[in-house]
């Protein structure tokens, strides 16, 4: 398969480099590769001990800090000791990210649980973030999409989800927000004149343990797709691309969405993909903004 891959990622030494659920799947792929081409890397994860397994693993200039998403308190408390120790960061990777099966769950703060963690902690973390940031040369962020949110709908009257309940749904509403957080903040970073790049990928269909369950809500074809499992999806070190490409490419331009250019977006090598009308809807961008500042407590720009 030709096209962008990681050997092309150019030389990280002196970034300091975040990801979020960097002890597993699309995460540690990533990390491994920044690590590879010479950044700092700061694995962000909720188990320390998978992620010093992972730290392990990897090699290079790693440390391990705790961050639950899920936890606004964790969050704060995650950047506070962060940017205490690193006042400059050069990149964030929004990686992390949860799929559930089963009924309604709530995050500590009483969030839809896939909101809560993939949209919202992201969201807090990066308004946390930001002045460290704007202090790097030419700082980006990298928020992970996913194809779902071409199916979702972000409805502001029942945000949480308090009614009619299906968790593959709530995932690809979850994916939505955080494809429209990741476009506000783009168009707000170069409203300010900010350094910062905001940037967005999708990995397709990847062999993770998140990927079937995502595809389940999409009725019969989205179960059928799910079933084929190794057939229909792509290595994870293949589907990691589009955000390493994302994050480290020379040149990228807020806004920008990466993602496989094979059969629907599914796999294959590296394009800029197509985000959906609402994704770039600039009022949706806004209400969701104003809402996301009333619940987390945390405003930005």
């Amino acid at each position: 398969m030709s096209g962008w891959t990681a050997d092309r990622i150019p030389d990280q030494q002196g970034r300091t480099a975040v990801v979020t659920g960097a002890n597993s799947g699309l995460g540690l792929v990533t990390a491994t590769e920044l690590a590879r081409h010479g950044a700092r890397v700061v694995l962000s994860v909720r188990d320390t001990g998978a992620g010093a397994e992972a730290a392990r693993r990897i090699g290079g200039d790693t440390e391990v800090r705790e961050l639950d998403l899920a936890s606004l308190d964790s969050v704060r408390a995650f950047a506070t000791g962060l940017v205490s120790e690193h006042p400059v960061i050069d990149l964030l990777v929004n990686n992390a990210g949860v799929v559930l099966l089963g009924p309604r769950r709530t995050s500590a703060d009483g969030f839809e649980l896939h909101l809560g963690t993939n949209m919202l902690g992201h969201f807090a973390l990066t308004g946390l973030l930001l002045g460290a940031m704007a202090a790097a040369r030419e700082p980006r962020v990298v928020s992970l999409s996913s194809i779902t949110h071409k199916g979702a709908h972000l409805d502001f009257d029942d945000l949480m989800y308090e009614h009619d309940y299906r968790a593959s749904r709530a995932y690809g509403r979850s994916k939505l927000a955080t494809t429209v957080f990741g476009i506000e903040l783009d168009r707000r970073l170069r409203a300010t004149g900010s350094p910062v790049v905001s940037a967005l990928a999708h990995p397709g269909l990847t062999r993770t343990n998140l990927t079937p369950r995502a595809w389940e809500h999409r009725g019969r074809p989205g179960r059928m797709v799910a079933r084929l499992g190794l057939l229909a999806t792509q290595p994870v070190e293949q589907g990691t691309l589009p955000q390493l490409r994302a994050a480290t490419e020379p040149g990228v331009r807020g806004g920008q969405f990466f993602g496989p250019g094979g059969l629907f977006e599914t796999r294959g090598r590296v394009v800029e993909a197509r985000l959906s009308r609402e994704a770039t809807d600039p009022a949706v961008g806004k209400r969701l903004w104003s809402t996301a500042e009333e619940l987390t407590g945390v405003s930005y720009l």
